[in-house]
């Protein structure tokens, strides 16, 4: 008796692990739909947008400009090949200034019913305050207020509250906060790629 529930079990645990190795990309699908709601489809949306950075209290290179405004809109759910460029800092590309013009080129994911050329996504949440994500500080608030109108208007977002409460000269851990729900790619399965 002993012997044939441990061949029962083992059987089980076979069956089990040969299930999970051939629906890994079913089972990340319904983790992921769990966790952020329904699964739907989107089209990518190419967008090209510029604007001026003009910093009082916080300084900038062009250089960190480039990495930060890349890694806020990968937040937002940009695709991956988004680019980022930053020019006219009088210093040099690596010395902070007060100026700079922002030239951006990405793609954000729009809600689509067209079978043709669409995406599985979800709406995540997504939150940016001087605390998160790990890259944002508490002198940050003048740049997501001029980041404004590019987020709010070249993302498919729900739910958004954009504040950005920036005091020329101070730095407060509480002045700025955006919070929404992003339409953002789920993460393609080695199984989806096949």
């Amino acid at each position: 008796m002993q012997r044939s529930k441990r061949v029962l079990t083992s059987f089980v645990a076979v069956l089990a692990l040969a299930g999970v190795s051939a629906g890994a990309g079913g089972l990340a699908a319904a983790a992921a739909a769990a966790a952020g709601g329904p699964v739907v489809t989107g089209t990518w949306q190419h967008h090209h947008v510029n604007f001026s950075y003009f910093g009082i209290t916080t300084l900038y290179s062009c250089d960190g400009l480039e990495n930060n405004i890349r890694s806020l809109l990968l937040h937002f759910g940009a695709r991956k090949d988004a680019k980022v460029s930053a020019q006219g800092c009088p210093n040099g590309p690596s010395v902070p200034g007060r100026y700079a013009i922002i030239d951006t080129d990405f793609y954000t994911l729009a809600p689509s019913s067209d079978s043709s050329n669409t995406v599985q996504a979800q709406w995540i949440p997504v939150l940016v305050s001087p605390t998160q994500p790990y890259f944002m500080s508490g002198g940050d608030c003048e740049l997501i207020f001029e980041m404004k109108d590019l987020i709010s208007k070249n993302f498919s977002l729900r739910d958004l509250s954009y504040r950005a409460d920036c005091v020329p000269h101070e730095v407060n851990i509480e002045d700025f906060t955006v919070k929404a729900q992003a339409l953002k790619a789920l993460p393609v399965t080695s199984a989806a790629k096949d």
